[in-house]
C-alpha cells in the first residue's frame, strides 16, 4: 500500500460527515485518474470509505470507487424501467454474492434508490421474491 493510500486512509477514519466522505472520494478518483493510486487501491479505498460511512448517523449514498458502488450502477440499470423483476432479482443476488454485498446492504441500498426516484416522480414496483432454495411466492410488491 502506497503512502499516498495510507494517508487517505487515515483522513477517512477521522472523517465525521457524508459530505467529507464524498469529498475523499473524488479526490480518490481524481488521483486514480491522474495514475497517483493504482486501481486497487482506490477500490479499497472506496470500500473503506463505504465502511466508515455506515457507522455514520446521517444515511446516503456515496459515489466512490467500490464494490458497493458497482453494485449501485446494475441496481440502477435494472430499476431502470421501473419494474425490477423476479430475474433481475436473481441476477442481483447472483452479483451481491460475487462481491460480497450483504443482505442488509442490499435492502440499505435499494431503499435510498427507491426514495430517490419517488422524489423525482417516479413509481418503481418490486416484484416478491425469495433466495434460491427458499421457494418463491408471487405477487407484486409496490416498492414507490
Amino acid at each position: 500500500m502506497s503512502r499516498r493510500c495510507r494517508k487517505f486512509l487515515r483522513r477517512i477514519q477521522r472523517t465525521k460527515t457524508t459530505y467529507q466522505l464524498q469529498e475523499i472520494a473524488s479526490e480518490v478518483q481524481a488521483d486514480l485518474e491522474r495514475r497517483n493510486l493504482s486501481y486497487d487501491e482506490a477500490l479499497t479505498l472506496g470500500n473503506q470509505i463505504h465502511v466508515h460511512g455506515d457507522s455514520l448517523p446521517e444515511a446516503g449514498i456515496i459515489y466512490a470507487i467500490s464494490d458497493r458502488d458497482a453494485y449501485r450502477r446494475t441496481l440502477e440499470l435494472y430499476l431502470k424501467d421501473s419494474i425490477l423483476t423476479k430475474t433481475e432479482q436473481l441476477l442481483l443476488w447472483e452479483e451481491r454474492r460475487r462481491l460480497g454485498i450483504s443482505q442488509e446492504e442490499h435492502d440499505n441500498l435499494l431503499e435510498q434508490l427507491l426514495l430517490q426516484w419517488e422524489r423525482q416522480g417516479k413509481n418503481v414496483t418490486v416484484h416478491r421474491w425469495n433466495k434460491p432454495g427458499k421457494g418463491a411466492e408471487g405477487g407484486e410488491v409496490s416498492g414507490s
